[in-house]
């Protein structure tokens, strides 16, 4: 079991922050389901069968598959897979909570992910995952002061993946990001363990302000499709954002918010839409007769 804790609160925010906080992982046993359906997958598709031994098959664990499988997307002329892949093995293999937090990803896709079945997928062909483990590796260079090469991979995550995140925004583990295309975190981002976040989301500033300037997203969120949320706003823990709404203000906890600006229609469907991916918007009216109905 390994633990996925590396950050203490982020500065600026006056609560505690929920940014990968102890919870064991066992990442040996994500490996072994990994290895399992790499086997599978290279005998009943004989065209995926030397991407499988590649990145999976050949290797000896989690870590060393992530960094084949980074170092082939990322490769260019700029830095070739050759020089990559001794970069990133060095890095996961330096810092554990890289892999562990990996880990923990693969697992909230493939409980919240209806289309997901095996950790081997997110692996090899969700972007999500890839753009997610990107950034924790220019994370890990900006926390090193290595800040040209934090930048580098934000750079290339944004060509390769359509996502662009900051290296120095805070971003927990658990995290489900899903379809991923056009997702976009500033600097001062913070974003809790066990947040669910769909496609064309952006976390931003309202303008040119300096300090702490971008969201703050507590753990259970689920944030949906095109949702804009801007400045040093708060999203409570188990809040649901609808899609397509611009939000401005901070949301409460355990609410729900939709619109353009967005304003509060009604409380979460569950404790923690991030888990249920129940992106419904439920209004307090519509909620309260259909209480009423089922005690009639």
């Amino acid at each position: 079991m390994e633990s996925t804790q590396h950050t203490q609160a982020k500065a600026g925010s006056a609560k505690h922050v929920r940014i990968c906080e102890s919870r064991d992982i066992d990442v040996a046993e994500i490996w072994r389901e990994v290895v399992e359906r790499a086997r599978l997958t290279a005998g009943t598709e004989p065209g995926l069968s030397k991407l499988v031994e590649d990145i999976v098959l050949s290797r000896s664990g989690l870590g060393e598959a992530l960094a084949v499988r980074l170092s082939r997307k990322l490769a260019r002329e700029d830095m070739t897979r050759e020089e990559l892949h001794p970069l990133l093995f060095d890095v996961l293999n330096e810092n554990p909570w890289i892999v562990a937090s990996a880990a923990r990803d693969l697992q909230a896709i493939v409980e919240r992910d209806p289309a997901c079945d095996s950790p081997l997928h997110p692996l090899l062909f969700f972007k999500g995952f890839l753009a997610i483990s990107t950034y924790r590796i220019s994370h890990q260079f900006w926390r090193a002061r290595r800040c040209a090469l934090a930048y580098y991979f934000q750079s290339l995550a944004s060509e390769v993946f359509g996502v662009d995140i900051h290296p120095a925004a805070e971003i927990g583990c658990g995290i489900m990001l899903d379809h991923a295309t056009s997702f976009v975190v500033g600097e001062t981002a913070i974003i809790e363990d066990d947040v669910s976040i769909l496609h064309e989301v952006t976390l931003g500033g309202t303008g040119k302000a300096t300090g702490n300037r971008h969201p703050i997203v507590r753990s259970g969120v689920l944030l949906g499709a095109g949702a804009k949320i801007l400045g040093r706003v708060e999203i409570g823990e188990g809040a649901k954002v609808g899609a397509g709404s611009v939000v401005l203000n901070d949301v409460p906890p355990h609410s729900t918010v939709a619109g353009v600006p967005a304003v509060v229609v009604g409380l979460s469907s569950s404790f923690s839409p991030a888990l249920d991916m129940d992106q419904r918007l439920v209004c307090e009216a519509v909620r309260r007769r259909e209480s009423e109905a089922s005690q009639s």
